[in-house]
């Protein structure tokens, strides 16, 4: 059978034909239109040539402007650096903490854009293992290759130890050096007291626990002598070794020094204590050379967090709340293994301690601290803690509770000591999977001390009069108006031996130590991080950064792994610190500045001896 072919598809068919010859023609170029097109071809290639030829040259020129440019970098160090984070929101910006400058320093190093480094190191108000991490930045900036310098003004022995760490220390010809040795001083109240009519009935545990005797002697016993001097002979010898090393100079020549004293610019850098005398300008033109660049861009602002003060309209409004009630919502973490850092600093109290809204913890709560190390504990991704340590002890019960919680945990905890972790600060410690210290860190006085203030003598030069009625042998245990009777005493003394055994007992478990040679240790004396790496009280000598390297060892992560830091506690904002438990004083601090502090520094240590057991360190040395 024949297929019929509709006349539609044989119409569509011829006019597709005719369609695609007139699109062929019309694609060849002929004729002039050929010619033209020839000619155009060339010049748009010319163009592009020109166009890449201006662009490459822009770049060689941005490239060399930015060779003869060198940025240096100005920090001022000054003040106290707390541990921990500050408050949160804009109290907190106003104020860094020492992870704050540290972090600035690292950032530096890192940062391509940096040349170099100036330290302006002014008054400063950290101990020595502050210092000793402040130094540990400067090491790790210098292995970048790039230099960092010191500019000191007046500088004391802490400003000094800090500024030779750098590459080079310069000085105004105005400048001073004041290096006058070590000195501990311990002031005692007994007869102030007498005359008001006050006295101290204190007990202790450990013949070396001499933190009650300011307020029962009028001198220091001979055991707390022998302690504290000690502690200032092996500081000494540590801050002559220092100067030393940095300063390439022999140690006697060092002690010579230090017997002088005081020096001006001039005979700072004659004695090789300095490298330069120069103002800060002239110093600054002296880098073009050693930089190799024509001009010198200073930036005094690195990576320092700026507030935005327009607060207009609605959306200021709501900036501004985001500020007081401590910054935004919180940010997404990432999906990284996490290494928590928990921070316990200032004296240990039960509760949840106290703060200053402008950066420092004053207080530490038992109840904060532990629900910190749950939440690090429970938090999946944290597969190690470190607990940075800067106490000097307190409360014998909020102490063993958090010693409790840190045992209790699976999860490796190592333990991290600033200026100072002492007495209930290393009782903390001590149930930690490795401890690790500043050199000059205070520590061990593991002992217990007691007892109560009497104020009976004083209420009867004031014709107050107190009638008793008491029923048990011990009622007045507790009484501010009598001493202990033998019976009370005798109680008393029962208790804090049994407690002494305790933290004996459990610092002996967590070092591995024989019950008798950790109670040699023991007795209440203080040592230095050196000394006590050297009795086995602690591990060994480490920076935050290392005790951060350590926990990833522990959790079986390599030292270059990259992990997220989880800062605990949370800080507090500017409206949960003035109206939650951290008896701010602001009143008091409008009407002079700095009472408000003094109250509640005050009202902390009258909290602390309120409790009857204490495990508080004798004393706390710095370095003038």
């Amino acid at each position: 059978m024949r297929r019929i072919v509709p006349i539609a598809w044989v119409v569509c068919l011829m006019l597709f034909v005719v369609h695609s010859g007139q699109a062929a023609d019309a694609a060849k170029p002929s004729g002039d239109k050929g010619k033209a097109a020839k000619d155009v071809q060339p010049k748009k290639d010319a163009a592009a040539k020109k166009d890449q030829a201006g662009k490459k040259q822009a770049v060689k020129e941005k490239k060399q402007q930015e060779a003869k440019l060198a940025r240096l970098v100005r920090l001022t160090i000054k003040g106290n650096y707390p541990e921990g984070s500050t408050s949160a929101g804009i109290f907190g910006d106003l104020k860094p903490s020492l992870r704050t400058i540290i972090d600035r320093i690292d950032q530096a190093a890192e940062d391509t854009d940096v040349n170099a480094l100036v330290l302006s190191i002014e008054d400063l108000e950290i101990g020595q293992g502050k210092i000793h991490e402040l130094r540990a930045a400067i090491a790790r900036f210098r292995k970048h290759g790039k230099p960092i310098y010191a500019e000191l003004t007046s500088a004391d022995t802490r400003q000094y130890v800090l500024a030779i760490a750098c590459d080079e220390v310069f000085m105004p010809s105005s400048g001073m050096l004041i290096l006058p040795g070590l000195r501990a001083e311990m002031t005692f109240y007994k007869g102030l007291f007498d005359k008001l009519g006050i006295h101290f009935d204190m007990l202790q545990e450990g013949k070396y626990k001499g933190a009650g005797e300011p307020f029962t002697r009028s001198a220091m016993s001979k055991p707390l002598r022998e302690s504290m001097e000690a502690l200032v002979d092996d500081s000494y010898c540590g801050v002559v070794n220092t100067i030393a090393k940095d300063r390439k100079l022999p140690d006697y020549q060092v002690k010579t020094l230090i017997d002088q004293g005081l020096f001006t610019a001039a005979t700072a850098k004659k004695a090789g204590l300095i490298d330069r005398i120069a103002y800060f300008d002239e110093f600054q033109d002296s880098l073009k050379a050693t930089l190799k660049a024509k001009q010198i861009k200073l930036v005094t602002d690195y990576k320092k967090k700026q507030i935005d003060a327009d607060f207009s309209g609605i959306s200021g409004m709501v900036k501004l709340m985001e500020l007081l009630f401590g910054g935004k919502g919180a940010e997404k973490t990432s999906e990284q293994q996490k290494i928590a850092v928990v921070y316990a600093a200032g004296v240990i109290v039960e509760g949840s301690g106290t703060s200053d809204m402008f950066g420092g913890e004053e207080g530490l709560g038992a109840t904060k601290l532990i629900q910190s190390l749950r939440t690090a504990d429970e938090d999946p991704k944290v597969v190690a803690i470190v607990l940075r340590i800067d106490s000097p002890g307190g409360s014998a019960v909020a102490s063993d509770l958090i010693w409790r919680e840190i045992v209790r945990i699976k999860k490796p905890v190592i333990a991290s000591m600033s200026d100072v972790a002492g007495s209930g600060g290393y009782y903390i410690a001590m149930g930690a999977r490795k401890i690790l210290a500043e050199p000059d860190t205070l520590t061990g006085s593991i002992g217990v001390i007691g007892g109560k203030m009497v104020i009976g003598g004083l209420l009867n030069k004031l014709g107050v009069s107190t009638e008793i009625i008491a029923r048990g042998k011990n009622s007045g245990s507790l009484s501010m108006i009598s001493s202990f009777t033998p019976a009370e005493r005798e109680a008393w003394v029962a208790l804090l031996d049994e407690t002494y055994h305790q933290f004996v007992s459990k610092a002996a478990a967590g070092r591995k130590m024989p019950f008798k040679k950790l109670e040699a240790l023991a007795q209440g004396r203080v040592y230095t991080g050196r000394m006590a790496v050297a009795n086995g009280l602690v591990d060994c000598i480490g920076t935050l950064s290392d005790a951060i390297t350590e926990a990833k060892r522990a959790a079986h992560l390599k030292a270059d792994t990259k992990v997220e830091l989880l800062i605990l506690p949370k800080a507090k904002s500017f409206f949960e610190q003035l109206f939650g438990d951290s008896n701010v004083s602001t009143e008091a601090d409008s009407i002079l500045p700095g009472l408000g502090a003094t109250i509640r520094q005050a009202a902390l240590w009258r909290r602390v001896f309120s409790e009857p057991r204490l495990m508080l360190m004798p004393a706390q040395i710095e370095l003038k």
